[in-house]
């Protein structure tokens, strides 16, 4: 008996958490001085927290799982429109106002969820990165043993170019107890060389490394594919600039330089036998005349009079 008078005490309780915060959300939505387009639908997180009573966790769970789908209903929405398939590099064209509302009371409720942490790290710094690094720093003041939240704060101030502030977050990551050696020296290399490739690709590396998420593994393929088109395209426009000295005027056709090109290692599509695999894929071209490829496997073309080398529109690889 007693056991199922405590049983029902517990139901009770949870059912009021629930008829709370169900009421809190019904009155939010529909009170006009707070509705405005998607940007004040939810409770902020004090509130969630006090009508969510002694189930915090349950709450966060709900408003996480509130997070995942508001996500994936916008990029339904993108693919719909579009004809094609979302990826990270489309982050930027998403309209996403509610998802820092959704994180902060997520975390709110449970300041130890480090995913909603490290998924507010993935997809707001495209849309609301005051938004991301406010989450940041909010997870790295609740979690101060999380080495990895620093390195993704650290990440996000690379990506806005201000390597002192990134090298300075990832010097403080670099001191606590688990943090690797490599965070030391992240924290060097932000501080020397924060805007070069190699740092680039370092910074992708420990990324990958640090994460499972196929999306995030498709991400940064994609960005080290830009970084590698960046560098073929130093060499190509060497190779180009040789042969306007040589011969007075720019290049033509590819295959004017398609045997230099290759002594460089760029794959062209020269001698490539469609019906065989390639380093890069299949290829099916029609006409075969020793342009270089991208690493989409997508010849690059010839700009500025033959002088210049740039992706082709069609190009898979990230501007």
């Amino acid at each position: 008996m007693k056991t199922d008078l405590l049983l029902a005490i517990v139901l009770i309780v949870c059912l009021a958490g629930a008829i709370g915060v169900t009421r809190g959300l019904t009155q939010h939505r529909r009170d006009p001085a707070h509705h405005s387009g998607e940007a004040q639908l939810y409770l902020d997180g004090r509130s969630a927290r006090r009508l969510s009573l002694a189930f915090n966790g349950l709450a966060a769970d709900w408003y996480w799982m509130r997070s995942l789908q508001y996500v994936g209903g916008k990029v339904v929405e993108y693919e719909d429109e579009h004809n094609g398939q979302f990826d990270l590099t489309s982050l930027s064209t998403l309209d996403l106002p509610l998802l820092p509302s959704l994180l902060d009371v997520t975390t709110t409720l449970d300041p130890q969820f480090i995913p909603a942490y490290e998924y507010g790290a993935v997809i707001l710094p495209e849309t609301n990165p005051a938004a991301a690094i406010a989450l940041l720093n909010k997870g790295i003041a609740a979690n101060p043993s999380s080495w990895r939240l620093h390195q993704h704060l650290g990440y996000i101030y690379w990506q806005r170019k201000d390597y002192a502030r990134a090298s300075e977050v990832y010097e403080a990551g670099a001191k606590l107890p688990a943090a690797p050696a490599w965070v030391t020296a992240m924290a060097a290399r932000m501080k020397a060389e924060g805007g070069s490739r190699t740092a680039a690709r370092a910074m992708y590396q420990r990324l990958s490394e640090s994460s499972q998420d196929p999306a995030v593994q498709k991400m940064i393929e994609y960005q080290l594919e830009s970084l590698d088109s960046l560098d073929e395209r130093d060499v190509i426009r060497q190779e180009l600039e040789k042969f306007r000295q040589r011969t007075g005027h720019c290049v033509k056709l590819w295959r004017d330089i398609a045997p230099e090109l290759e002594a460089a290692k760029i794959e062209t599509n020269w001698d490539i036998d469609s019906s065989q695999p390639s380093v890069r894929g299949y290829y099916t071209f029609k006409f075969r005349d020793g342009a270089p490829l991208d690493p989409s496997g997508i010849p690059y073309r010839l700009i500025n009079d033959g002088c210049d080398v740039d992706l082709d529109p069609t190009s898979k690889v990230p501007r």
